[in-house]
């Protein structure tokens, strides 16, 4: 809908830049409420030009930025009774800001929670040290409590209205730990006024102090161990230049639309997945597939939205947009793998379902036994008190009690047991989205430790999934180069639209061989093919084709057996009816093929391969790959069936890697399905894991991150558990002193969370690319 402005209005817009805005509304159910949104935005002061799509469900809006703004808009829309959802660099934005916010407010209260706790223990040194309570016992006590109080109940407030919340729905957590132990003890501080024990009130704010602390180093970690979403989130592009009528024209990425045809210079980002149209240039695609060298992109090849364009412009046709985007689903992926837990986690869970109400019942009896047996108990203080200064058997039974019960309920926290696997998992499936590895959840990490076979597809996973020359021979009585054999072959193949033909031109051209003039072309359908080439008659087929045509073949007899023998297709190639020699032409086997196979068998690992091809076929592609178990002609609606039966025979579990697509039910079954491809091609959920990079290499190095994953995981877990089981007794015994019991309970979270992120040094490259 176009807006006639007044003169005033163009005036202004003739020496004003205006600025355009693409805002997805939200409750728009027809075209009534397109004119409805349409009318409400127009009469905003200021609003030049709107445009409203039910389609897209958004309004695409021109205005003066010294007249009105997002707000007004937004204002207006919702008048409307209809609303401005976020846009995605918004929620980028806001994620982005909660994830600080959080770790700014955590470091605010632990610097303030610091700011009362400095003086307490400055202030008690002489009181420890000297048994000196500096000016006086009144003033001291007073001070302590009163220095204590704003740590507790200011500062610390929330962890007091968690443990109230978690308790009166039956489910008390670590939070309720920390508030009982903070508060019997600053609860000294008042009843040293009226019976004779010593205050404890400043230690109360000395075990809050330090627990806040630890909730900050907790935090910053955590935020550390998100970074790869945040990353990824920022590397989208916030702009785009599309080609309307001819010209070139800046919008928002919001307003691009598939079909538009963007203009993407040297250094700029592709602002999102689409198809080059015109141009050719290197594009660095590090972002999503780890692979430091770019890739040359030419007319017809698909590129990644947010990868670098290096040095060549391209238009490209835009095909992805918004939550469709490659970047947009590898963040959904990263994020629901972040969401999950590795079912060794389910046992810890159930432990710290319970965990919580049996300490507070130790602690009870704790008290009770220190309370009501202190003769039982306290020689072994007086032993501890020998090398531990701060053990006092001399401390009347309620004391004693006191002291050990709020370190029961300090030291035995579960924080560390509810870190243990999403941080590990948060850093793996980080590092993995990185190098280009998507895992899907934490269950396929647990089980990729326990897969002991690897079942790979022939076709497009170990081979390229296009037939290539792979060997030219020439018949020693026609005395012709190799090059001269090409030529004649891939002269007269120009005019064939088979696969076979199409890939001896393509080697020829790769070999900058010069073709011959064609004419007089014929196919012979399931034979071969003949033409003209510089006045000499040339036929390329089988020995079938070469019979029927009176060409004598038996000079070659030995060589087409062998080439056949290793599952090629041999063509033969005939000029005015003399042999002139072979090309065996086959689906080649990808680079790293060979070396991928090998490190996965050195890593324990027993591979196989499953093809619809012949057992011929399928044994010389295996043998030439490493690989010793062979299912061959296997139907696709068969491949199910095979990957069942493999998992009955074999003592342990069997992973699935084949393109995501085509495989996608034996992916299913298998216990561990891993999709292969390349950029935007890949079947994103199709499997449990996912390698951008069409390369094996990934394969190996999905491995090695899913082991180093699940180890960081069990290790974190087993921290966890022993810290619990021997701190507890010590506590129990009266060896701890509250502030020690704080710092340790702090200690083991952050040392869960940091060895988490140690997971960061792991090499996860396979041995090829190490040592390249």
């Amino acid at each position: 809908m176009w807006l006639e402005p007044s003169t005033a209005i163009r005036t202004i817009r003739a020496i004003r830049d205006t600025e355009k805005q693409a805002l997805p509304i939200g409750g728009m159910t027809c075209a009534s409420c397109v004119v409805h949104v349409e009318k409400a935005l127009a009469d905003v002061p200021g609003v030049l030009n709107v445009n409203v799509n039910l389609a897209t469900e958004k309004a695409v809006v021109e205005y003066l930025p010294t007249a009105t703004g997002l707000p007004d808009l937004r204002r207006a829309v919702a008048e409307a009774g209809y609303e401005v959802l976020p846009t995605a660099e918004e929620k980028a934005e806001e994620e982005l800001s909660r994830e600080v916010r959080k770790m700014q407010h955590a470091r605010r209260k632990m610097l303030l929670a610091w700011a009362f706790t400095a003086p307490i223990i400055l202030w008690m040194l002489p009181e420890m040290l000297a048994g000196l309570a500096w000016p006086n016992q009144t003033v001291f006590k007073l001070g302590m409590l009163l220095l204590a109080a704003p740590v507790l109940f200011w500062v610390g407030r929330r962890t007091y209205v968690a443990a109230w919340r978690t308790t009166i729905h039956g489910a008390p957590n670590m939070d309720a730990l920390i508030a009982l132990g903070t508060g019997a003890s600053f609860l000294t501080g008042i009843a040293t006024f009226f019976a004779p024990i010593p205050t404890y009130a400043g230690v109360s704010a000395m075990i809050m102090a330090f627990h806040l602390t630890g909730r900050y180093v907790e935090a910053s970690a955590k935020g550390r161990a998100s970074q790869a979403i945040r990353k990824l989130l920022e590397l989208g592009g916030k702009t785009a230049r599309i080609l309307v009528d001819g010209r070139e024209r800046e919008v928002s990425i919001d307003e691009v639309q598939v079909g538009d045809v963007m203009v993407i210079r040297p250094g700029e980002k592709i602002p999102t997945d689409g198809v080059v149209v015109e141009g050719e240039s290197a594009v660095d695609e590090s972002m999503a597939t780890g692979e430091s060298m770019p890739v040359t992109k030419r007319p017809g090849d698909e590129v990644i939205g947010a990868t670098v364009n290096q040095d060549g412009l391209l238009h490209v046709r835009a095909s992805r947009i918004g939550k469709d985007t490659f970047l947009a689903q590898v963040v959904r992926m990263v994020e629901q793998a972040q969401g999950t837990k590795v079912p060794i986690q389910a046992f810890a869970d159930r432990v710290t379902s319970v965990f919580v109400p049996v300490v507070l019942g130790v602690a009870l009896l704790t008290f009770l036994a220190w309370f009501l047996f202190p003769d039982v108990l306290r020689p072994v203080a007086e032993w501890a008190a020998g090398f531990l200064p701060w053990v006092d058997p001399n401390l009347n039974a309620f004391t004693l009690a006191l002291i050990t019960t709020v370190s029961v309920l300090v030291i035995a926290c579960p924080c560390a047991l509810g870190l243990a696997t999403p941080t590990a998992l948060m850093v793996g499936s980080g590092i993995g989205a990185q190098n280009g590895i998507l895992i899907r959840s934490g269950e396929a990490i647990q089980a990729m430790r326990d897969v002991r076979v690897v079942v790979f597809d022939k076709t497009g996973t170990l081979t390229k999934g296009q037939p290539g020359v792979t060997d030219q021979i020439t018949n020693h009585k026609s005395q012709i180069a190799n090059h001269e054999l090409l030529r004649w072959a891939a002269s007269v193949e120009m005019g064939s639209e088979h696969p076979l033909g199409k890939a001896i031109v393509r080697k020829a051209e790769e070999q900058g061989v010069t073709l011959g003039a064609l004419s007089g072309f014929a196919a012979m359908r399931g034979r071969g093919v003949r033409g003209e080439v510089d006045g000499r008659t040339v036929l390329v087929g089988s020995r079938v084709f070469m019979d029927e045509q009176g060409v004598a073949v038996a000079a070659m007899e030995q060589d087409m057996r062998r080439l056949e023998d290793e599952g090629k297709t041999a063509m033969l190639v005939a000029s005015d009816g003399e042999l002139l020699g072979m090309l065996a032409v086959a689906d080649t086997l990808k680079d790293d093929a060979v070396a991928a196979v090998r490190e996965l068998q050195a890593l324990g690992l027993e591979t196989a391969m499953i093809t619809g091809d012949n057992q011929r076929t399928a044994q010389a592609i295996a043998r030439q790959v490493g690989i010793g178990r062979v299912l061959a002609e296997v139907l696709p609606d068969e491949k199910l069936a095979e990957i069942q039966r493999l998992q009955e025979e074999t003592d342990g579990l069997v992973a699935m890697v084949g393109d995501g697509i085509n495989d996608a039910p034996a992916l299913t079954q298998s216990d561990v399905g891993i999709a292969i491809g390349t950029g935007t091609d890949i079947a994103i959920e199709a499997a449990d894991i996912t390698l951008v990079r069409g390369d094996l290499a990934g394969v190996v190095s999905a491995v090695k991150l899913s082991r180093a994953t699940f180890r960081k995981v069990t290790q974190g877990l087993f921290w966890a558990f022993f810290y619990n089981v021997v701190m507890i007794p010590l506590a129990i015994l009266g060896l701890m002193h509250p502030v020690l019991a704080e710092i340790a309970m702090a200690t083991s979270s952050i040392t869960v969370v940091t060895n988490a992120n140690l997971l960061r040094r792991e090499d996860i490259r396979p041995e090829q690319a190490r040592q390249s």
